[in-house]
């Protein structure tokens, strides 16, 4: 048996060293690469199936997973099982990143099931391993022999403290300003994913400028590992086409769709015609031609080419979209705030044909999410849901739970508001926005944004701005190229880029872009869409802005009051009490529900507005410190022979001494104070140890200055 070839190359990308090895894991798979940053390690692997399907799919037949291992950060799962189980959402956010780098650069026809799979096996809690994956994945799929237009490489770009940083770390990226996932080939960007505070577009290109150079010094580490191990690559021949079909396709389908998209149609109307022209070519096709078994396959690919070419000339030559817009013009938008009468929060928001019903919930922090990662365990205050149900697009299809889609759209509306939310100290609340799509043509997860942001507004939840969200397109021959703002469904699918931007008039808070031509796209394209971008979202901001210009000043009703304090750290025991005797008695009075954080930072919470006053005082005594020469009211809690222990505040009892009782001689102290009797008293002295001296006889004096505070 031959020793294996093992072949492991570096890089230096900005000031940390990647690596590639391959030849000793996974040698049965079509490739496999460890890659190698820091302590972090992904193994990568990718197989693609003996045999090519009959026909190529209407998708690109791959399948990518990202998934971890908790022994990567020396961890046992959760749970009753005890073992890795379902994705959660970071590997499914992975997954996407790692799919939309991989997939544009497939070759035209493909047609063999492949599969990729990112395996983190080591984490060493400072360099992150999904953008590690990314690369891994790229170089595994070029040295294999799975056809692939490569290479292609992705980093990860924060700005902190004003500079941009290459791959930080994950305690850096806690203080980055803007944060992008960027990935790109030898000729341009790929991929693009990220967000900020609030951040001017400058710093978009700035950090695509800065992050090129480093991405091709991997693309051409990927070609040196090609060089040295690579496998012979599988040939992707194109289908074959009956010139007799072809030519009823060009003579009877290409005038119907001209003719079509020259009237400007409706989706509906769009939608049934090209169904209709392509059925009824299908049949006549099938019965001119009975020995074809693939009189179906052809004709729609054909129809597909006849459809791509004459939208996308359409656009380029008279600048008119397939709904008769300008290539800048936005659908006509509408909005509702505070439709759902019983929710905290609420709005309709309509952008042509794409609708959603946007809602807000105002939990405790009892609702915070519980966030398990390799990195460690977090709660998370805000949450945003998006759901795609079939018939927002008029299709019949099971709900079985959210798909990738439906997290990385969700996790996209979440990353464009979250910047905006008010700290907790001001205001407390877990927050659970909800975007259930109820039409769709496109652009619904920035629908999603516009409507969480007017819900949030319906909420009372003071944000710093509204904020809104705008998906834009390219068309390009290669000589021109046309940018489209709020992209349709129809031009997405026969579209050369996805790119989705959100923000408020101080800057983007949010940036997706998604490329499918296997070059990339010129930074100099992508400046242009990201001015028409800004210029779009300015636009929906005006409407959204007249229609509710700042946040309600008050919650729902139906909202649970919260209210939050706090307490010093060596305090907490005694707040407590034993057994949490305090904390009961205060739920017990009030109704209210108290939690108290490790920091001191104490949440309570109760529907009830006046049970929640009388909770907040309640819990104010344990706050407050005792001043020498403050009266109060407090309780006895002990008879001594030379005097009684007085309770003056939750925790602090001070000595009230016989000769300190009355102003006339007291013979015990049980002929005038009796155990649980309230008695006012002055501190007069307290020494270094904490000890609390008392005073009943100087208020009976006269110590008892008119307008002087009891504390009770």
């Amino acid at each position: 048996m031959t020793e294996p070839k093992i072949v492991r190359l570096e890089e230096k990308v900005g000031d940390k060293i990647i690596s590639f090895e391959t030849g000793l894991l996974a040698k049965q798979a079509g490739g496999s690469v460890m890659a190698r940053c820091g302590e972090t390690m992904v193994l990568a692997s990718c197989v693609q199936a003996k045999k090519p399907k009959d026909n190529p799919p209407e998708f690109v037949p791959l399948s990518v997973d990202y998934k971890e291992r908790t022994y990567a950060a020396g961890k046992i799962p959760g749970g009753f099982f005890k073992r890795e189980g379902k994705a959660r959402e970071k590997e499914v956010l992975a997954s996407r990143l790692s799919d939309r780098t991989l997939r544009p650069l497939f070759p035209e026809y493909f047609n063999t099931e492949t599969q990729v799979v990112s395996l983190v096996m080591s984490s060493d809690g400072q360099n992150d391993s999904d953008v590690l994956a990314i690369n891994a994945a790229a170089a595994a799929v070029m040295i294999s022999d799975i056809p692939f237009n490569g290479p292609v490489a992705a980093a990860r770009v924060g700005k902190i403290d004003g500079k941009f940083v290459l791959n930080p770390t994950l305690e850096q990226r806690q203080e980055a300003e803007l944060e992008l996932v960027i990935s790109g080939t030898l000729k341009g960007i790929l991929m693009c994913e990220g967000g900020g505070k609030e951040i001017p577009n400058s710093d978009l290109i700035a950090a695509m400028e800065l992050c090129k150079p480093e991405l091709d010094k991997l693309c051409h580490l990927q070609i040196k590992l090609r060089e040295a191990c690579g496998k012979p690559k599988t040939a992707v021949p194109a289908p074959v086409i009956k010139p007799e079909i072809k030519a009823a396709v060009e003579a009877k389908g290409k005038p119907a769709i001209e003719k079509l998209l020259a009237s400007f149609p409706s989706k509906e109307v769009l939608e049934n015609t090209i169904s209709e022209v392509k059925d009824g070519l299908i049949k006549e096709m099938a019965e001119k031609f009975p020995e074809e078994k693939t009189v179906s396959f052809q004709v729609k690919t054909l129809m597909e080419e006849v459809i791509y070419g004459l939208s996308r000339a359409q656009i380029l030559e008279q600048r008119r979209r397939a709904d008769g817009r300008k290539t800048d013009e936005i659908r006509n938008i509408t909005m509702q705030a505070g439709f759902l009468p019983r929710t905290h929060g609420s709005a309709v928001f309509t952008r042509g044909q794409t609708q959603t019903m946007a809602t807000v919930t105002l939990g405790t922090p009892a609702d915070k999410q519980i966030l398990d990662d390799l990195e460690g365990r977090s709660l998370d205050k805000f949450m945003l849901h998006y759901n795609f149900p079939g018939y927002s697009t008029g299709e019949v299809r099971p709900d079985r739970g959210p798909g990738r889609r439906e997290i990385g759209h969700g996790a996209l509306a979440k990353r464009a508001l979250a910047p905006l939310l008010p700290s907790e100290d001001l205001f407390p609340y877990t927050i659970r926005i909800v975007s259930d799509i109820l039409e769709s043509n496109g652009s619904s997860s920035m629908a999603s944004v516009c409507g969480g942001s007017l819900a949030m507004f319906d909420a009372g939840v003071p944000m710093k701005a509204a904020c809104s969200g705008i998906a834009m397109g390219l068309i390009t021959d290669g000589s021109k190229h046309a940018v489209i703002s709020d992209i349709s469904g129809f031009e997405d699918h026969f579209g050369d880029m996805d790119f989705k931007l959100t923000g408020t008039r101080k800057g983007v808070t949010a940036f997706q872009m998604d490329v499918k031509l296997a070059t990339g796209i010129p930074l100099n394209i992508l400046g242009e869409a990201i001015e028409q971008a800004t210029r779009g979202r300015n636009h929906i901001l005006d409407l959204m802005e007249k229609y509710m210009p700042a946040p309600r000043t008050d919650i729902s009703k139906y909202a649970p009051g919260i209210a939050k304090m706090h307490i010093a750290k060596e305090k907490i025991g005694q707040f407590i009490g034993p057994g949490g005797k305090n904390i009961r008695g205060i739920i017990e009075k009030t109704g209210a529900d108290i939690e108290v954080d490790d920091d001191g930072s104490i949440f309570i919470s109760c529907t009830d507005r006046a049970s929640l006053e009388a909770a907040k005082t309640m819990v104010g005594y344990y706050t407050m410190e005792v001043e020498i020469g403050t009266i109060y009211t407090g309780k006895v809690v002990s008879i001594v022979d030379f005097g009684a222990f007085i309770e003056i505040l939750p925790g602090k009892e001070g000595l009230l001494h016989i000769s300190e009782i009355d102003v006339q001689r007291v013979r015990t102290v049980g002929d005038v104070l009796k155990m649980g009797e309230e008695v006012q008293v002055k501190v007069i002295d307290m020494d270094n140890n904490g000890k609390i001296r008392l005073s009943r006889k100087v208020l009976l004096q006269g110590g008892h200055p008119a307008g002087q505070p009891v504390k009770k």
